[in-house]
């Protein structure tokens, strides 16, 4: 199974306020909802099959097999570039997603891969799930109910560092917060006259960048032994600290647990997004009547 930030595999998730507060309630209930390893699956295997069919389709005709994979893979083509690199990670990844034994762990050219997947997969799902509910339902992915990404993306990725230089959409704001503050000292150190690879190396102690994101960034084609995935016994209690509730922890209520945490800040993230939907909305409409008068 892949390893990301949060169990994918995790059942009857619950938060300790929820009884408390009907905007965390409607969050978790929507949490319940889905299924993440078949959303997971789906995603890659999408990917993999639209792939494969336009090499198929643009055998000969190598510009335009180059368009979709730079239309397709946004974040992760610049670094993975050909059809057969993407293909093969692909494939990496579903032979770890099926797996039941073994957790696996990727890194940022993974990451990057599994987000553009994701990214344009959760569209093709939530027009299913408007224009024809019963393939969505098939899938068994969320019960009827449209994919948040940008709240999915929040949960289960453990950083965006792959996304560093690029403008993160929705409500990222964790992850951008961070980017936004290494893409400020990096352009510091090259107004300083220090190159981009110059300004990444000189960072990356302070942010605790990768040398492998860093490699990525610079768009340097990957490397063999970064196409591995490192992978541990699922028996290992890899999640173990993100339940653990230790009364007085840092920034946390008494008995609050890393995930509880995770869950309340993504809540009121979407309550955000869920609000400024609803303004909007009452803006259109008294304009509306504006213009009716």
């Amino acid at each position: 199974m892949l390893a990301f930030s949060k169990n994918i595999t995790q059942k009857n998730l619950s938060h300790p306020e929820e009884s408390n507060n009907s905007e965390l309630k409607e969050y978790m209930d929507y949490q319940r909802a889905l299924n993440h390893e078949r959303l997971i699956y789906h995603a890659l295997n999408h990917a993999k099959t639209d792939l494969t069919n336009s090499i198929n389709e643009f055998e000969n005709d190598q510009e335009k097999l180059d368009k979709y994979i730079k239309d397709s893979f946004p974040v992760s083509s610049g670094s993975l570039k050909r059809a057969a690199t993407i293909i093969f990670m692909l494939r990496k990844l579903l032979n770890g997603h099926n797996s039941s034994n073994n957790w696996y762990r990727m890194n940022t050219y993974y990451h990057a891969l599994v987000y553009d997947c994701m990214k344009i997969f959760v569209t093709f799902y939530n027009e299913l799930v408007q224009k024809a509910p019963e393939k969505a339902d098939d899938l068994k992915i969320s019960g009827g109910v449209e994919v948040d990404f940008d709240d999915w993306a929040h949960l289960y990725f453990p950083d965006m560092d792959f996304h560093i230089g690029k403008e993160l959409e929705g409500s990222h704001y964790p992850f951008a917060k961070r980017n936004k503050a290494i893409e400020e000292s990096i352009s510091k150190e090259i107004s300083e006259g220090k190159s981009f690879e110059e300004a990444l190396q000189e960072i990356k102690g302070k942010y605790e960048i990768e040398d492998v994101s860093i490699n990525f960034l610079l768009n340097n084609e990957i490397e063999k032994q970064d196409m591995e995935l490192f992978y541990t016994s699922a028996e290992n209690p890899i999640y173990e600290y993100l339940t653990e509730r230790e009364d007085g922890s840092w920034g946390a209520v008494d008995g609050e647990s890393l995930l509880d945490q995770a869950y309340y800040l993504g809540s009121t993230l979407k309550v955000w997004v869920w609000r400024k939907k609803e303004d909007v909305a009452t803006a259109m409409e008294d304009m509306s009547n504006i213009i009716k008068k």
